[in-house]
Order: structure tokens, then C-alpha cells, then sequence
């Protein structure tokens, strides 16, 4: 098996409809994660070899989609919220690599809604085209 760096990629084994784990996802989102994806704050600094900076609630929402389950948030010291998922007892993160070394805290985080996320407009388009690059793959 391939090694991956996000977080819980040896157990995330839960399968969407059309069969595929949460690693397929990473790879076809690999190449599909860009700066017009990225939360516009960290734009200047996204770049292809960090490829999942700010790509997290786009993501989650995106393979909320695909496997069910709920999207939780890692408060950070700005304020905001880093999104992952849980399905089930399968826990994941496709964007954590992006903090490097940093190890995160996935207990006790606080349930995330879409319904939130994108009221703010520019999110909701960055999840728009995130979704359709990955159904023409």
C-alpha cells in the first residue's frame, strides 16, 4: 500500500457508492486542488507542493458528499475552524498535511455545517468548482 501524509489515511477504509476510500480521493484530488480552491487569505502562499493549503472545508463538505458522516472543525488561534471528517469510526483529514509537522487535536472539536460555510458566497463557489473538476475526472 501506498503511504500517505494526511491524517488516519492507514484506517480510512470506509467506501463511498461507487466503491472508492477516501486515499482514491486524495489522489484525484491531488490534481485538482489549486490556488482558485484555496481560501483566498492563504492564496499567496499556496503553491502545487502545497497543494492542501486552505482546501479543508471545500473538502470535507466534498466527501461529506461521497461517504456521509459529519464535518468537524480544529478550532485555530485565528478563529477559524480546520475541517475533517467522521464516518463512522473512520476519521480523516485530507488536508492536514498541509500544517507540516504540527500535530492537531481531533477530540472534542465541534461539528461543522455546510449551511454556515457557505453562506459565505466565495466558499460555496470554491466548493462549486472543487466538485465539478472532480466529476470530470
Amino acid at each position: 500500500m501506498k503511504n500517505y501524509c494526511f491524517y488516519g489515511w492507514k484506517t480510512a477504509d470506509v467506501t463511498d457508492a461507487a466503491g472508492r476510500t477516501p486515499r482514491e480521493y486524495y489522489d484525484l484530488l491531488s490534481g485538482i486542488w489549486c490556488a482558485d480552491t484555496c481560501a483566498p487569505r492563504m492564496r499567496k502562499d499556496w503553491t502545487p507542493e502545497n497543494k492542501t493549503l486552505g482546501q479543508c472545508s471545500v473538502t470535507a463538505f466534498l466527501l461529506q458528499d461521497h461517504f456521509g458522516g459529519r464535518v468537524f472543525g480544529i478550532p485555530l488561534p485565528d478563529g477559524s475552524f480546520h475541517c475533517f471528517n467522521v464516518v463512522g469510526e473512520c476519521v480523516f483529514d485530507l488536508t492536514s498535511e498541509q500544517f507540516g509537522e504540527t500535530r492537531l487535536n481531533y477530540t472534542n472539536c465541534t461539528e461543522q455545517f455546510r449551511e454556515v460555510h457557505f453562506a459565505k458566497e466565495e466558499k460555496r463557489l470554491r466548493y462549486e468548482l472543487l466538485k465539478k473538476r472532480l466529476e470530470c475526472l
